[in-house]
């Protein structure tokens, strides 16, 4: 299946979200072009070739059949993930004579990125799949688990302060994905119980001009997570169009510009005591 330069993942929440994570986080490196079937698609795909990777735990997910569907046709490879049950996805598998990879029963659909669901397509975008898992680089940082404990506490403190509202402050249009995979992580694992806590993904600096003033003036049941990755290769601004007003401008890049804006909105909610962190 290597050579396959087009591949289609169908999956719903936690069989799609953590490879669309890797995806979008890394496509700089990776040379294939991967789509994602992730909703339920109202128009059929293209005709190009393309290879299937069919994912759901239950292989009873409505979505999915609904999606490979409309999206099977004959010049396609399929690869079927799902569970070892008697289910439709792998009866349908059995028909196709298609290869079925056993989804294992005891990882949750949102835990399963570091397992065949995630790993199979990040081997097939040309990743090394034993980089995903050198956990003992983290366990072995006094520093990694010290915020780890700190970052824990806190969030347990504000939701006995009923702040209850996770809002993400995204200043890196590639990890939005990354984001959308640890809202379903926060969501599906603690709500539970009319209990919870509720995570939201601002896009910055674009939230600027639409929900900031709400961030800094309306309700207070919010706690916030400033969050951004240094760009190296940073476009720089055309000094032509620069006029006297906004000669501060001149000789920056767009990364430098969207840093200081986040450092400057830092600089407001401390200045208002309202509660965040920063990545």
């Amino acid at each position: 299946y290597k050579d396959f330069k087009n591949i289609n993942i169908i999956g719903m929440g936690g069989s799609s979200l953590g490879t669309k994570a890797i995806y979008n986080f890394l496509k700089y490196k990776i040379k294939k072009k991967l789509t994602f079937s992730d909703n339920i698609n109202l128009n059929k795909e293209n005709k190009l070739k393309k290879l299937n990777i069919i994912v759901s735990k239950s292989g009873n997910t409505l979505e999915t059949v609904v999606n490979l569907n409309t999206q099977f046709n004959k010049l396609d490879k399929n690869i079927f993930i799902t569970e070892n049950t008697n289910n439709y996805l792998r009866n349908l598998a059995n028909k196709l004579k298609s290869d079925v990879i056993e989804h294992k029963n005891f990882i949750g659909g949102r835990f399963s990125v570091l397992s065949e669901v995630g790993m199979l397509p990040a081997q097939l975008m040309g990743l090394k799949d034993t980089k995903f898992k050198k956990f003992n680089n983290l366990i072995t940082k006094k520093n990694f688990l010290d915020n780890l404990i700190h970052n824990t506490l806190s969030s347990y403190q504000f939701t006995k302060l009923k702040k209850f509202n996770s809002i993400i402050l995204n200043y890196d249009e590639n990890s939005e994905d990354l984001f959308k995979w640890y809202q379903q992580l926060i969501s599906e694992s603690l709500g539970k119980n009319s209990k919870g806590i509720l995570p939201v993904i601002s896009n910055m600096p674009k939230d600027n001009h639409s929900i900031l003033q709400l961030y800094l003036s309306g309700f207070k049941p919010n706690f916030y997570t400033f969050y951004i990755v240094e760009e190296m290769n940073s476009t720089y601004l055309n000094s032509k169009l620069i006029l006297d007003k906004f000669k501060f401008l001149q000789g920056k890049n767009v990364y430098e510009i969207l840093n200081s804006q986040r450092i400057a909105t830092e600089n407001i909610f401390r200045r208002k005591k309202i509660p965040f962190r920063s990545f």
